[in-house]
């Protein structure tokens, strides 16, 4: 399995943005987005690079979208 992406918080909001989430709320540094009930929180500290598994659950949920939306064009 490859290595996961080095992603930053900005990287990773403008990865879900162009992915068709929406930004719902934030509380206090983490912000939270979502799109047809996946729901993802990002952590945003300045200059931080985010854990792999903030990296994985983000890539997970925009393939996850891309399926469900693939599902239904076809069905």
């Amino acid at each position: 399995m490859p290595k996961l992406p080095r992603l930053t918080a900005k990287e990773a909001e403008k990865l879900l943005l162009d992915a068709g989430f929406m930004q719902i709320r934030s509380q206090g540094s983490h912000r939270i987005y979502l799109k047809d009930n996946i729901r993802v929180v990002i952590p945003f500290h300045s200059g931080k690079i985010l854990h792999p598994k903030i990296t994985k659950q983000v890539l997970n949920a925009i393939e996850n979208r891309q399926v469900v939306q693939l599902f239904c064009y076809y069905s």
